[in-house]
């Protein structure tokens, strides 16, 4: 079951980090812009699109690595101070009754507004450039997709947790300040004693 569910982390992390991109695609958009319409007083018509569109990638896409990763926010008041087989259990309830109710909603008609914008060949009523959205909106669907699997590889997780009382490790990709501190500071006390 470790294999199936690193391999469903795997991917979610290998795509949010080739989606972490869009942040520097987004950077150098917003820098241009602001060079080219403030210093050069010559505006383009689509670095704002482009923006929308690098943002709106990068916001869909980081949802299956953000569940991979356990870096979500949860309102933990209550949660920290169970057992990890209640922990487990509590999570596996909430994946089956809120979670993959969403996400199968975000795929299945995520679905039907790619299919319909691929249909018409849409583009932006927004933009002065009027670019295609088309390509676009084929991230929704894709996006619930991931969500889905990675739901699947935390229910195995939850299952595990539930039956050995300890979780599995997630595969390391990257930490919050925060907690290489703490990680620094446990060692650091640990050498001591």
């Amino acid at each position: 079951m470790n294999r199936f569910i690193y391999t469903i982390e795997g991917l979610s992390i290998w795509v949010g980090r080739a989606f972490g991109w869009c942040i520097l695609i987004l950077t150098l958009s917003v820098t241009y812009e602001v060079f080219v319409r403030y210093v050069l007083n010559a505006p383009t018509v689509w670095a704002f699109d482009m923006m929308v569109q690098m943002y709106g990638a990068l916001f869909l896409m980081a949802g299956p690595y953000a569940l991979a990763q356990d870096s979500h926010v949860r309102g933990d008041v209550l949660y920290r101070l169970f057992s990890t087989k209640w922990q487990a259990r509590l999570d596996f309830f909430l994946y089956l009754i809120f979670f993959f109710p969403g996400m199968l909603a975000l795929f299945w008609f995520g679905w039907e507004i790619a299919a319909d914008s691929w249909r018409y060949k849409e583009v932006s009523w927004n933009s002065p450039a009027r670019i295609q959205v088309y390509y676009f909106k084929t991230l929704i669907p894709a996006a619930g997709f991931l969500l889905i699997l990675q739901g699947l590889a935390e229910l195995a997780r939850c299952w595990i947790a539930m039956r050995t009382g300890s979780w599995p490790q997630r595969l390391d990709d990257v930490k919050e300040t925060e907690d290489i501190l703490m990680d620094l500071q446990d060692t650091a006390s640990s050498q001591k004693h």
